[in-house]
């Protein structure tokens, strides 16, 4: 029986057909990248204090010191969330005194917004924080918005795949093409913070299912050696271009509305690609319907200028090719043993953490030394070095030690900047741009690394779960960056610390790299550091022919 690569390679790997499915599934990815940390920009916390009203009668000297006075990072700033008792400051301002020098301003008693806040303008000119006072006793709900919109992304992760396998990939895509774009839109009209939140929930699932179903779209449809670049760097490399231009379109659209207006175009220039992108010709396969997957296959002949074969599907070849009954397993399979139990919690483990640096990082831009739109471009532009190194390195090197290797890298980098002067802001930058780095690069390999360690009959489910881990990580992230209203550097030596500890648990996995992907539980390596016994004749004899497989995942 000839599987399905050998059956259409007459049309080639690389022909017009290949090039325009490659680069339009890609395009397609590149709204992600706006609506994936759009966050970074809607929910941006401008520097407030206190509004003083107009109506107060106080003189000039009382108003320039009817805010409190804070210690915030070794330096004395105004008091965000308090201001001196209005009524005190009156009667003071009516009897003539002055501040400081007639009353001793600390022993003032104080009191909170009540007439709401100043926000500064310098960086955004609204924002739903500015738009709904989401400051002070409020403000858990800025970090609680972005973890909502992951919550969004994990039901997406979830649901993707089982609506794609029943509905097709094609209706699929566009469907949440739709569901991102429309919903995204409809943000623009939220009355309150509640209404925004769930809109952003639905734009959440909508981004991932999209991504997804787009990547599993490009998987199916590509030949081998095209599938493996377009897994590693053509989605990932078009998210980050997406990533880009967010900061550029948030540059000139200093407005949280107009900003997302913007940021719904695109999407909407997506519609035409209905017409250009087919349906998968395997899954239409694996629905018995071979005659609409032979047209597919005939048009991409004809677009490559390839005579095709009278036959594509013989009568007796269209039996075979429908999808085997496989065993049933379940979750609990991941952990039937206590080295599959082991592999399993390190691999949860290992997603969750490095999620939880990634998304930390991408979202706590704004709160860095400089200009808050040229480290968010600086923090997306670093990420296709970091994609195009991962690819790289995955070609020749050990898994474990190359994943560790960039983890250490990066978690290293984020301790150091505790230890940088304060003066010295852009190499505190620079320092965050490495780390970022080194996570991303770890990021992008786990697909690859995690779907080589299990067995064929349980990979998707593994590779299915540990991806719902990072949705995990993703979730807790914003709270990482929480932890920067207390001190500055708290947040990257938190996330330093984890960064390297997940780097030190990595080296226990077994290595994948040079191996034949496992087809049962019992192929499957043990975790380093177990007594593994005097290795047999047939597994020293695989060491000495390595078959390396790498699947669509």
């Amino acid at each position: 029986m000839r599987d399905y690569d050998e059956v259409i390679a007459f049309l080639g790997e690389w022909g017009p057909f290949q090039r325009l499915i490659f680069f339009l599934l890609s395009a397609s990815i590149i709204p992600n990248g706006f609506n994936g940390m759009s966050a970074v920009f809607l929910a941006g916390i401008p520097e407030h204090r206190c509004r003083v009203p107009d109506s107060a009668n106080l003189s000039g000297a009382w108003r320039n010191h009817s805010i409190p006075l804070q210690l915030q990072d070794g330096q004395e700033v105004p008091h965000s969330c308090r201001r001196y008792r209005l009524a005190t400051l009156t009667n003071f301002s009516a009897l003539g005194l002055v501040p400081g020098r007639d009353v001793n301003l600390t022993q003032l008693e104080q009191e909170s917004c009540l007439d709401g806040w100043e926000f500064s303008q310098d960086v955004y000119v609204s924002t739903i924080v500015t738009e709904w006072n989401l400051v002070c006793e409020d403000d858990w709900k800025t970090p609680l918005t972005t973890s909502l919109f992951f919550v969004g992304v994990l039901l997406g992760s979830f649901v993707s795949g089982q609506l794609s396998d029943r509905f097709g990939r094609k209706s699929i895509l566009f469907t949440t093409m739709a569901v991102q774009t429309g919903f995204s839109f409809l943000q623009i009209f939220s009355t309150n913070w509640e209404m925004f939140t769930v809109l952003f929930v639905i734009v959440g699932m909508g981004q991932i299912s999209n991504y997804v179903v787009a990547f599993i779209l490009g998987t199916e449809i590509l030949g081998k050696s095209v599938r493996i670049i377009f897994s590693a760097l053509g989605v990932c490399t078009f998210f980050a271009i997406g990533y880009m231009l967010l900061p550029l379109f948030a540059y000139f659209i200093r407005d949280w509305r107009m900003l997302l207006l913007a940021l719904t175009v695109p999407g909407v220039l997506c519609v035409p690609l209905w017409w250009f992108i087919p349906e998968s010709p395997r899954w239409l396969i694996s629905q018995g319907r071979f005659k609409e997957a032979e047209d597919i296959i005939k048009k991409a002949a004809k677009m490559n200028s390839i005579t095709t074969p009278e036959v594509i599907f013989d009568s007796m070849e269209s039996q075979e090719l429908k999808p085997l009954k496989q065993q049933k397993v379940f979750i609990l399979d991941l952990f039937r043993t206590w080295n599959i139990a082991i592999i399993t919690i390190m691999s949860l483990l290992l997603w969750m953490l490095t999620s939880v640096g990634y998304f930390a990082l991408s979202l706590n831009t704004p709160n860095l030394h400089g200009d808050a739109y040229l480290n968010c471009f600086l923090s997306a532009l670093i990420e296709i070095p970091a994609y195009i190194t991962a690819w790289l390195l995955l070609r020749s090197l050990p898994r474990r030690y190359i994943i560790a290797g960039v983890l250490f890298m990066g978690g290293g980098v984020l301790l150091l900047i505790q230890v940088v002067p304060e003066d010295y802001y852009i190499l505190s930058i620079g320092l965050v741009m490495l780390g970022k780095f080194g996570i991303t690069s770890a990021f992008s390999m786990l697909y690859v690394f995690t779907a080589e360690l299990y067995p064929t009959l349980v990979r998707n489910m593994a590779v299915g779960i540990t991806s719902m881990a990072s949705r995990v990580g993703s979730i807790i992230a914003p709270y990482f960056v929480y932890l920067g209203a207390y001190n500055r550097v708290l947040p990257y030596i938190v996330m330093g610390s984890l960064t390297i500890l997940i780097g030190i648990v990595t080296l226990f996995f077994p290595e994948s790299f040079g191996t034949t992907l496992p087809e049962t539980f019992e192929q499957m390596q043990k975790v380093k550091g177990f007594r593994l016994g005097k290795k047999t004749r047939e597994s020293m004899e695989t060491e000495e022919n390595p078959k390396v497989l790498i699947t669509a995942f």
